[in-house]
């Protein structure tokens, strides 16, 4: 072989030895690509599913949404009533039931019956609403008088009524706990309305248990205090302290009834005027020995004391005797004394680190022996020894 064909030999060796380095690389080259195209094409239907699945999931939700919709749909019509009247009972613990009574006339049109309809399919939207608005008042209460209230008990009821004319009503009750006041045989109602405005068309009226009568009504109501008081919101607009009630319990009305007309017999007459003559005359001489007696108890058990006050000694011990021996009776009367004869009822339990159902059972027995007078000065009651006549 000459030098030529040498040389064409050698060039062909490098040839195929390059085509033998290059080819794996090559192919391993053309399987990478053809192995990220393939995920490529897997990513793809994943990401299409995956917008589906987001779409699905959001479907519900709107669904959701327009179900959580609480609004009654005819709730507009009960600011339209032709009518509203409220009632209240006042309870001997100071609880009130309302019910509020939305009136409509023309009972036979279609927009009472689409309200009714409305009602009755939707109870605890209407009773939610309606207990939401008086919520407002009853916040504005706690503000005014510090006690502790709530609503509870919403119920609705819808009914039609023909006497004195045809109506379509709208009731809605529930219960107000701590709406009024109550001390012994005293009920204070109407600071819990702080606020409340009576408008057109809504009228208030107040009822209370039998066994008790009215001492006090501002501003005066539209009827007279039977069993109880009615305001018209067409004529009366309340002040910022009104309404306000004051009931007693067996007690004696603060509003006279109308004179009779008739004169009683004079043998009648004569008889119990000179019975109330009697029994006056008995009642200033048993009070006057009660008084005396007391008199004299207190100048024994304080005979090194000054006679108008009892002083305290540095040390906080009192004169006289210690209050260990002394009746709970005896103390509220030493502390009226110390206090130059009369003190706050809330100082007595304040002094004598009592709780103020224990002051007022203790004052309420002084009071009936007529050991001790009670009157009100603003909202306070005040404590004070009898005066001599």
């Amino acid at each position: 072989m000459d030098v030529r064909g040498r040389r064409a030999l050698v060039c062909v060796l490098v040839v195929v030895g390059c085509l033998l380095m290059l080819g794996p690389s090559a192919v391993a080259a053309v399987v990478a690509d053809a192995g990220a195209e393939s995920a490529v094409a897997q990513e793809t239907p994943d990401e299409s599913d995956q917008s589906d699945d987001v779409d699905e999931s959001d479907q519900p939700n709107g669904a959701d949404e327009s179900d959580q919709q609480d609004t009654p749909a005819e709730s507009d019509q009960l600011d339209d009533a032709d009518e509203v009247h409220i009632e209240v009972f006042i309870h001997e613990n100071g609880t009130a039931t309302f019910t509020v009574d939305y009136r409509f006339e023309n009972t036979s049109d279609d927009e009472w019956e689409t309200l009714r309809e409305d009602v009755e399919n939707n109870p605890d939207a209407y009773a939610a609403q309606e207990h939401a608005g008086w919520n407002e008042t009853l916040v504005n209460g706690q503000n005014q008088t510090g006690r502790d209230m709530e609503l509870s008990d919403v119920s609705v009821t819808t009914d039609t009524s023909s006497a004195p004319r045809d109506l379509g009503h709208v009731e809605f009750t529930f219960e107000w706990s701590s709406f009024a006041h109550v001390e012994l045989n005293r009920v204070e109602a109407g600071d819990a309305l702080a606020g409340f405005t009576l408008v057109d068309d809504t009228t208030l009226q107040l009822f209370w248990p039998d066994s008790y009568t009215v001492r006090e009504v501002d501003p005066e109501p539209d009827s007279p205090p039977d069993g109880s008081v009615m305001w018209d919101g067409d004529g009366t607009e309340f002040a910022d302290d009104q309404p306000w009630l004051v009931l007693i319990e067996n007690g004696d009305s603060s509003i006279d009834p109308p004179d009779s007309t008739e004169d009683p017999a004079m043998p009648w007459l004569v008889v119990t005027v000179a019975l109330a003559v009697l029994a006056a005359l008995g009642l200033v001489g048993w009070w006057a020995g009660r008084r005396q007696s007391r008199e004299s108890m207190a100048a024994q058990a304080g005979q090194q004391a000054p006679p108008e006050r009892a002083t305290d000694d540095p040390n906080g011990t009192q004169s006289g005797p210690p209050p260990e021996l002394l009746s709970n009776e005896e103390r509220v009367l030493r502390l009226v004394e110390q206090r130059g004869g009369r003190v706050k009822q809330q100082e007595i339990v304040s002094e004598l680190e009592w709780t103020e159902a224990k002051t007022s059972q203790v004052v309420g027995g002084l009071r009936e022996d007529d050991e001790i007078e009670v009157f009100r000065i603003g909202r306070e009651n005040v404590i004070a020894l009898p005066e001599e006549e």
